[in-house]
C-alpha cells in the first residue's frame, strides 16, 4: 500500500436525525424518522427506527403501525435546517485539512497529506470532538491511503462502538481484515445492480471481489469497476478531476393534495424551481444552452382530465443568469398553461452543460455578461451569509415550499429570527404551555430548565 497520502472520510451520523437532536434533547434515546417531500417516503433513520425494521425509502402511510407502535418521532425533511447545520459542519471540517472536498450534505474528504501517520488517530479525534462541540453533530471518521478504502473504514467506525468514531486503515494487514468483513453491497462504487450481480456469483464480500482478477473485473463492470478494485487494492485512482461534470440538471417536486390550478401559484414554483437549478450551475462553475420545462397532471387519477406540459427553449447564448433561466421557463409555462387542469407536478432541466469558461459568446449579445456574473456573485454571496433566498425574484416571493406537505417540519432554528429557541426558566406553567410543537404535538419544549442542566452535566454546550 502506498503510505504517502492519506484521505480522511468524515461521515455525520444520522443526519437529518442528529440536526433535529441537537435543538430537541428530548429525542436523543428515543427512535426518530424523517420524511420525503410531501410526507411521501421515510429518508432518514435513528438507530432506534432501524431496530424496529423501519427501512429506508420505505412508504410513510406503510410504515404507520410500526410508527404508532414503536412510539416513534416523525419529522418532516427540514432542509433549509439540515442545508445550514452542513454548511456549519463542513466550516468547522475546513480548519483540520489543507485541502477538503464536499462530497454530499453530510460528508467530506479530507487530505491528510503532511500528518505524521502516529499522529492521525489523535487528528482525527479532534475533528470528532470540535465537531460535537461546535455543532452538536456526531460524525464518524475513516481514514485510509483511498477514498473507497477510507469509505470502508468509516463503515467500521460507525458499526463498531470500540473505535470510538475513529477507524484507519493504513497496513496491508488493517486492509485485508476490513476487506474480509466488509459486505460487497458497503462497498463505494458498487451500486445496487453490480452488488446483487457479484453476489449472483458468489461475491459476498470485499475480499472476495478484490481476489478476482483485473482482467475479469474489467470484463463484467468496466472501467469504472477496475477502478473500485485498484482502490481496494491501496492504489489511489479516484482524484478530484475524476468526477464527470454534469450534462444535465433538474430540480422538479410534486405538489400536495389536488395539486396546483392557478397560473400565479404554478409560477412561483416553476420560478424557484429554475432558481435552483441556476444557482447549482454557477456552483459548479458551469453554463446551460437548452431549458426544458414539464408539468404534468395526477398520473393516477384517472377521474379528472389529464395535462402535460413539456417544452424546452434552447438559449441563443449559454448563461447561468437566474432572471434568464427563469424567464425562459415561465414564458414556456404560461405559453402551454390551459386553465382548469390541476398540475400535480412540474419541473426544470437544464442541458446542454458547459463549463463557463468554454462557452462560445454572441458578438451580437446584448447582454453585458461580466456585469451579470458579477451581481449573481454578489447574490449568491448574500444568500449563502443570510439563508437561501435572501435575495430572490418578485416571481419567487411567496415561498415554492407552500405546495408540499410538510405536517411535521420542526423549526428552522438557525436561519429565521421567528424560530429561534426561547429557554424558560422557573415557571413550570410556562414550561407545559411551551410543550407544544409546530404541529401541535404536546411534547417537551425544545430546551427546557433540565435540559440545559442535563446537557451542561454531560460536558457540552446547551
Amino acid at each position: 500500500m502506498e503510505d504517502n497520502t492519506m484521505f480522511g472520510l468524515v461521515d455525520c451520523n444520522n443526519f437529518f436525525v442528529s440536526c433535529e437532536r441537537v435543538f430537541n434533547p428530548s429525542l436523543r434515546s428515543r427512535p426518530v424518522v424523517v420524511l420525503s417531500n410531501n410526507d411521501g417516503c421515510i429518508i432518514a433513520r435513528s438507530n432506534e427506527a432501524k431496530a424496529l425494521g423501519i427501512a429506508m425509502g420505505e412508504p410513510y402511510f406503510k410504515a404507520r403501525r410500526k410508527i404508532k407502535d414503536g412510539d416513534v418521532a416523525v419529522y418532516s425533511g427540514n432542509h433549509v435546517l439540515y442545508g445550514d447545520m452542513s454548511r456549519r459542519v463542513m466550516a468547522l471540517l475546513s480548519q483540520f485539512a489543507p485541502e477538503m472536498e464536499i462530497y454530499s450534505i453530510d460528508e467530506a474528504f479530507l487530505h491528510l497529506d503532511g500528518i505524521q501517520h502516529d499522529r492521525l488517530h489523535d487528528h482525527a479525534a479532534a475533528i470528532v470532538k470540535a465537531v460535537r462541540r461546535g455543532t452538536g453533530i456526531p460524525v464518524t471518521i475513516g481514514i485510509a491511503p483511498t477514498k473507497t478504502l477510507a469509505k470502508a473504514a468509516a463503515y467500521f467506525g460507525k458499526h463498531y462502538p470500540g473505535y470510538h468514531s475513529v477507524c484507519i486503515i493504513d497496513d496491508d494487514t488493517k486492509r485485508v481484515k476490513a476487506l474480509m468483513r466488509l459486505p460487497i453491497g458497503e462497498v463505494w462504487g458498487v451500486g445496487r445492480r453490480y452488488g446483487q450481480r457479484l453476489r449472483d456469483w458468489g461475491i459476498e464480500t470485499a475480499w472476495q471481489f478484490v481476489n478476482k482478477t483485473e482482467n475479469w473485473v474489467r470484463r463484467e463492470m468496466s472501467v469504472a469497476g477496475v477502478r473500485t478494485w485498484r482502490e481496494l487494492h491501496g492504489l489511489p485512482c479516484i482524484e478530484r478531476d475524476d468526477n464527470p461534470e454534469r450534462k444535465s440538471l433538474c430540480t422538479s417536486r410534486s405538489f400536495a393534495g389536488r395539486g396546483i390550478c392557478d397560473l400565479a401559484a404554478l409560477e412561483e414554483a416553476v420560478a424557484g424551481y429554475a432558481a435552483d437549478s441556476a444557482a447549482r450551475l454557477r456552483r459548479q462553475h458551469s453554463v446551460c444552452s437548452s431549458v426544458t420545462l414539464y408539468a404534468r397532471t395526477d398520473r393516477f387519477n384517472t377521474d379528472v382530465p389529464a395535462h402535460v406540459i413539456h417544452s424546452t427553449a434552447c438559449l441563443q447564448t449559454p448563461t447561468n443568469d437566474t432572471a434568464e433561466i427563469v424567464g425562459h421557463a415561465l414564458t414556456l409555462l404560461r405559453r402551454d398553461y390551459r386553465q382548469g387542469f390541476y398540475y400535480k407536478k412540474a419541473g426544470v432541466t437544464l442541458w446542454d452543460i458547459t463549463s463557463e469558461t468554454l462557452a462560445q459568446a454572441d458578438l451580437f449579445d446584448p447582454i453585458d455578461r461580466i456585469k451579470q456574473r458579477s451581481i449573481m456573485r454578489t447574490i449568491d454571496d448574500i444568500n449563502r451569509k443570510n439563508g437561501k433566498d435572501f435575495i430572490h425574484l418578485g416571481t419567487q416571493s411567496h415561498q415554492t415550499g407552500q405546495h408540499v406537505r410538510s405536517d411535521h417540519r420542526s423549526r428552522r432554528y438557525t436561519t429565521d429570527l421567528r424560530d429561534v429557541i426561547t429557554v424558560f426558566a422557573g415557571d413550570d406553567d410556562r414550561l407545559r404551555a411551551a410543550g407544544s410543537d409546530i404541529c401541535g404535538n404536546k411534547q417537551q419544549p425544545s430546551h427546557t430548565t433540565r435540559d440545559v442542566n442535563d446537557l451542561g452535566q454531560q460536558g457540552e454546550k446547551p
